[in-house]
């Protein structure tokens, strides 16, 4: 029993001697591994430092490449504003011929667009502000954008030139061109002055002289200045001011308008012809004294019929018509 309880004893003892035995073996295993980890860890700090200390002290090839790609990017930027710009004077020549060439050799007035002079908001370009090369970028971006709006206004420009050479024989009967009453008829060369920004001198504001006012007799003839459609013929003594007038529409974005009457002669949707008498002088209206009130409106904006009347006119006659214009007050409360 004794010998058994022996071996028992010595076989629970040799067990635990094994497993002391084990422990010990781990241990320095687990420390050498900690301090191999150690010591990479600490290695890659040191690299780390070093290259940093390297890529601020000297160009690295990939600095290098960089470098090189953004002086590249400086100089294609500085390429397309040269590019910009020159577009941006043969679209002035362009502009220039439109303004001066075609369009007064169709008889029609120079085109604006509402807006197309007018530059983007900031806001538009503020995901490049944070930028180094922002200036750059901004700038450029900025003239390609006024450069497209410009080339929008001249492409329109020319559809509408396109569409006028179809309809050049129609245009130049419609476009207002003529006297609306005999020149022999008028008080002195008495022409109340176009005035968009006019001072009222009876109402005490800024009231726009959308038109020329003719001095001259009651019953005095009214002639159509152009081919055109009656658009409103209003034979009652106020409408607005205006008094007993008639609305012609020319097409082409032309209209003219002749007020303070004392008759109307046509009707609404008659076709009447450049010279066709359409109505008489009177003072009608908003008027203290017999005159025609006339408007050149194109395209829903009132332009300076003086501007039209120099077509039968030698350039002497011209100018000393634009002398003899006046701020005159025809008008009445």
């Amino acid at each position: 029993m004794e010998t058994k309880e022996r071996i028992s004893e010595a076989g629970r003892l040799t067990r635990e001697a094994e497993a002391l035995t084990r422990e010990v073996v781990k241990a320095p295993f687990r420390l050498r591994t900690y301090r191999l980890l150690r010591r990479i860890l600490v290695g890659f700090i040191l690299v780390s430092i070093a290259n940093v200390l390297f890529s601020y002290l000297f160009y690295t090839p990939k600095m290098y490449r960089i470098s090189r790609d953004n002086h590249d990017l400086i100089i294609r930027y500085r390429i397309l504003g040269d590019r910009i710009r020159t577009a941006q004077r043969q679209l002035d020549e362009i502009r220039h011929r439109d303004n001066y060439v075609y369009r007064p050799l169709f008889g029609t007035d120079t085109l604006s667009i509402e807006g197309v002079w007018q530059p983007y908001p900031d806001e538009k370009y503020a995901a490049m502000a944070g930028d180094e090369f922002a200036p750059l970028m901004v700038g450029t971006w900025q003239e390609l954008d006024a450069l497209a709006r410009r080339l929008y206004l001249e492409s329109v420009s020319m559809d509408e030139l396109q569409a006028l050479t179809h309809n050049k024989e129609q245009l130049s009967s419609a476009v207002p061109a003529i006297w609306p009453i005999d020149r022999a008829a008028l008080h002195n060369n008495h022409i109340g002055a176009f005035n968009p920004r006019r001072f009222h001198p009876i109402l005490h504001r800024i009231q726009p002289h959308n038109g020329v006012d003719f001095g001259c007799d009651r019953g005095t003839p009214v002639f159509a200045t152009g081919d055109a459609t009656v658009e409103l013929a209003l034979a009652s003594n106020w409408n607005g001011g205006y008094g007993k007038q008639i609305l012609l529409d020319h097409g082409f974005g032309y209209k003219t308008r002749y007020a303070h009457l004392d008759q109307v002669l046509v009707t609404k949707g008659q076709q009447v012809k450049r010279g066709q008498l359409i109505g008489h002088v009177g003072s009608t209206g908003r008027s203290n004294a017999p005159h025609l009130h006339y408007e050149v409106i194109l395209k829903g904006r009132p332009v300076n019929p003086i501007n039209y009347f120099n077509r039968e006119m030698t350039p002497q006659e011209y100018e000393e018509l634009m002398e003899n214009l006046r701020d005159t007050n025809f008008e009445a409360l």
